[in-house]
């Protein structure tokens, strides 16, 4: 990055959040709503209200005030982001696949019992059994373009059978346990009705073991290509009554629709690591749903990595005449959602969150949406201004590039910026 792009972020990132003072209910809110957002792409150790009130001459009470109390609709700051993803993904390079959809969760490690929808459950960030939250995300990818577009809490099920404690955190009686699925099939719901248009939609085997998530893409036409766990249930053939289904590793070692098929190298481009190697071979199959078979056939197809031999096994609702290349290039665009959610971890302040109040974790939540997403267009546009020789402004994970990116779009130049009358210091 050259110094006058440098200098052109704090602009940039200020004309980009003016839309969203219509969401806001007076003037102050928005002057906080900035500062909030330059917070979060600052420096600082600790993206929460107090150092970013400190770091940028704002009363810490009023901006813990600001998320819980003061009157603005995340809702509509969601929506309005998602309309202008809408209208990016329209201007962003193709690599051949259109706008891809992901689908996905996250855990954030947290203390005590306070917190909304904490609960000692599978934490993904750890690998095991944590006292965490947990969120449902919906992401989009479209060529080097990636961000996070929506977000929502997963209230399990001993809150929802306690509305006093739920009462206590602010939670409110419409927000109840939903199966993490469900969530997902609200979340393309709303981003539809913004006019994101998906392409394809990915999603990792905690979704794609679901009927009712399947059947709910069928039911939206949405075209997908989901890892399903090796136990998956399907049948090789048209099934006859009361035939027994098998699972899905057995069909591909024993079946002859895969068994007569060669394993079919493949070489998958990655864009910051080596290119990776895979072996496929795909079919057919009818799936078992609550142990009745589909009344039409899906492609299963099985994946194995050349270097280390691991396993994955997909499940695609696509047409017949779709190559495997495709569909297995569809499937491994899944790490931009893994690389959005270290971005928001790492660099912006995602699980930064202290509060026990609900309205406050979810406008943490998705102001959080609100800067990724300046993060990912300006990467955009940088990217853009290369030359052909450079090979791009290429995003090694949440430092190098982005870290340039926040630091310059939170103002730190040497004298400071100053925000609606709200003062953001170089040390913050």
């Amino acid at each position: 990055m050259t110094t006058e792009e440098i200098e052109a972020l704090g602009p940039a990132f200020a004309d980009y959040l003016q839309p969203f003072l219509f969401c806001c209910g007076y003037t102050q809110t928005f002057d906080l709503l900035q500062v909030y957002c330059r917070g979060l792409l600052s420096d600082l150790k600790r993206k929460t209200c107090e150092p970013i009130a400190l770091a940028s001459g704002t009363a810490g009470r009023t901006l813990q005030e600001f998320l819980r109390d003061h009157r603005w609709s995340c809702e509509q700051v969601r929506d309005l982001l998602q309309r202008q993803v809408a209208a990016t993904l329209l201007e962003q390079p193709d690599d051949g696949l259109g706008t891809i959809g992901l689908i996905d969760e996250t855990a954030t490690k947290k203390k005590g019992t306070k917190t909304p929808g904490v609960q000692r459950q599978h934490c993904g960030e750890l690998g095991k059994l944590e006292n965490c939250l947990v969120t449902v995300h919906l992401g989009v990818a479209r060529g080097r373009y990636k961000t996070l577009i929506d977000a929502d809490l997963f209230l399990p099920q001993v809150w929802d059978q306690d509305r006093a404690r739920c009462r206590a955190a602010g939670i409110p009686k419409e927000v109840i346990y939903r199966p993490k699925w469900q969530i997902a099939l609200e979340q393309l719901d709303r981003a539809q009705a913004q006019g994101v248009v998906l392409d394809w939609l990915t999603f990792d085997e905690g979704y794609g073991d679901k009927p009712g998530f399947l059947g709910g893409l069928d039911q939206r036409q949405l075209r997908y290509v989901g890892e399903v766990p090796k136990s998956l249930a399907c049948f090789a053939t048209r099934p006859h009554a009361g035939e027994a289904s098998h699972r899905a590793d057995n069909l591909v070692r024993h079946s002859p629709v895969f068994t007569h098929q060669r394993w079919r190298r493949l070489r998958l481009p990655r864009q910051t690591v080596g290119d990776q190697e895979w072996e496929v071979k795909a079919a057919q199959v009818w799936l078992s749903w609550q142990g009745a078979p589909t009344a039409r056939t899906y492609w299963l197809i099985a994946a194995r990595k050349v270097r280390t031999g691991e396993e994955k096994y997909f499940v695609s609702n696509a047409s017949k005449r779709t190559s495997r290349r495709r569909l297995l290039r569809v499937a491994f665009t899944r790490w931009n959602v893994e690389h959005s959610f270290r971005l928001s971890k790492g660099e912006i302040g995602f699980r930064h969150f202290e509060g026990r109040n609900y309205v406050a974790l979810m406008r943490h939540l998705t102001l959080c949406l609100v800067t990724l997403t300046f993060v990912a267009g300006a990467a955009s546009r940088l990217r853009g201004e290369k030359s052909g020789g450079d090979g791009g402004a290429g995003l090694r994970g949440p430092g190098g590039s982005v870290r340039g990116v926040a630091g310059a779009a939170a103002g730190h130049d040497a004298a400071g910026v100053q925000v609606r009358g709200h003062w953001l210091s170089p040390a913050a």
